[in-house]
Order: structure tokens, then sequence, then C-alpha cells
């Protein structure tokens, strides 16, 4: 089996990295390669935002890959879900396409324009009890992380979205666009609310999703 992992940093998956035996910094936009029992594994990097991550993951994407993993931490609007809880990211959405008139936020659907806004995980069937028993969610992404109240509470009742990241609808689009089966897993560091970065746990977010990234890999 061969699989594509893609993840915006080093630091997100770097658990991961030291598993598999990588010790050394994998530059942006390069492809490393591993092996790890019947695995065939291909690291990418590509740096932070949804551009990079559409520009890097779908020049690397081909159809040799039996499935491709988004892995990263995200932000979570909803306070029932603890910090460090591991989500799957069935559905995306770029939240920030579109126009405002005066105080109203319209999508491109709301403005009859042709375009991609919601993507969702693309034709993954792979037989893995881990990843069927992660909880599923909807999220966003965008450019700029929510930390206004107003805001927050705008794109809650526009979108209703549980996580939001910066890359994970970029992610999820490529797949789609170039046929290969997509997850998108997270974990949640954080609240989305006004910033206030000692209510982050980004160390316990990162541990949870490289330990569950490894049972997947596991798993096979």
């Amino acid at each position: 089996m061969k699989i594509l992992i893609v993840s915006a940093t080093d630091m997100e998956i770097r658990p991961v990295l030291n598993y598999l035996g990588v010790t050394a910094a994998i530059s942006h936009g390069k492809i490393k390669k591993y092996k790890h029992k019947k695995l065939e594994i291909d690291i990418l990097i590509t740096g932070v935002g949804m551009v990079a991550m559409a520009y890097y993951t779908g020049k690397k994407l081909n159809r040799s890959y039996d499935f491709a993993l988004n892995a990263g931490i995200c932000g979570s609007f909803n306070t029932n879900l603890k910090i460090g809880a591991v989500v799957n990211v069935a559905e995306d959405c770029f939240s920030e396409l579109g126009a405002e008139d005066e105080d109203r936020f319209l999508t491109l659907n709301e403005l009859n324009l042709q375009g991609i806004t919601t993507v969702s995980n693309f034709n993954l069937s792979i037989d893995s009890e881990i990843m069927a028993l992660l909880p599923k969610v909807n999220g966003i992404t965008v450019n700029t992380v929510h930390g206004n109240d107003i805001t927050i509470e705008k794109v809650v009742q526009k979108f209703h979205p549980v996580v939001e990241s910066m890359e994970g609808a970029a992610f999820l689009f490529s797949c789609k666009e170039e046929g290969v089966p997509s997850i998108q897993i997270r974990a949640v560091s954080n609240y989305v609310e006004k910033r206030n970065r000692e209510n982050w746990n980004i160390p316990l977010a990162i541990k949870n999703l490289n330990e569950k990234i490894i049972e997947i890999l596991n798993s096979f």
C-alpha cells in the first residue's frame, strides 16, 4: 500500500517522522520516501496556508497512491470537543470565498457564480477500523483564523462549522481533482475565541494526532 502524508508544517507531524526514523527537517514541496512494514510512505510538507497546500499537494499527487492523508492541528468552535481530541474533518469549506454586501457575506452560490466552496473526503474506501471510528466533523478553511467575537458569531451562523484550519479544504479539493482517495485528520489545539494562547495546548494536540496516525499506519 502506498500512502501520501501531507502536513503544513514539520512540527505537526514531527513525532511520526521520528517514529519513521526521520531526523532532518523536510524542505517545503519536497517528497521524502520511507518504508514501514508493508507500506510505502511519502511525506510532503507544504508550508502554512491554502495556496501552498493546494499547489504542492496538486503537484505531487498521482494515481499510484492508495490514499492521501492530511494531518494537522485545528481550532474548535465547539467547546464540547475536548482540547486534544482527534477528528476526521470529513467536509470542509472555503468560508471566505464570496463577497461582502454591507454587513452580509454572500457565498459563490448566493452570487450565482460557479466554483467549489465545499469539499468532502474523496472516495475513501480504505478498510481501517481506526479511521472509521474517528468522529466526523465539518470544518472551514480560512486565511485568517478567527479571534473576534463578532466575526466568530457570523461565521458560526453562516456555516455552522465545528473546526477551522488554514489548509484542509485545499487538500481535499486537490485530492478530489486528482482522483486520489483522501482523509483529513486533525487534533484540536484550541477553541476559536478571542486570541488567548494561555488556553491553547499545541503539544497535547500534536501528541494525540501523531499517536493516532501511528495507530493507523500500524493497522495495515
